[in-house]
């Protein structure tokens, strides 16, 4: 069974910047294309970057398209989340999921996810 760790979440300022990780373990990374996305209280989770399988392609939420980037390191099983100026309405669980086909980046399509990290945007 896959397993998706995420680190790096923590309590910053506005117009800070942090950078999430994700670490794959027990299956082969490179088949599966990678999502961040984040649930805020009493909100849905929603969709926030996606990332092929080969790192070629990104696709972000228009909430976070130009300070957010995604990226990957097939040989350390680890994605990444960069996220520069912060907003507090950025603050949520942000959680890393796996799927191994498919091409949308609806939560339902995802095969695996981690428990998540809390990112707090103060103002």
């Amino acid at each position: 069974q896959v397993q998706l760790v995420e680190s790096g979440g923590g309590l910053v300022q506005a117009g800070d910047s942090l950078r999430l990780s994700c670490t794959f373990s027990r299956g082969i990374f490179s088949n599966y294309r990678m999502g961040w996305f984040r649930q805020a209280p009493g909100k849905e989770r929603e969709f926030v970057a996606g990332i092929s399988w080969t790192g070629g392609s990104t696709d972000y939420a228009d909430s976070v398209k130009g300070r957010f980037t995604s990226s990957r390191d097939n040989a350390k099983n680890t994605v990444y989340l960069q996220m520069n100026s912060l907003k507090p309405e950025d603050t949520a669980v942000y959680y890393c999921a796996a799927a191994r086909i498919g091409s949308s980046w609806i939560a339902t399509g995802m095969n695996y996810w981690g428990k998540g990290t809390l990112v707090t945007v103060s103002s």
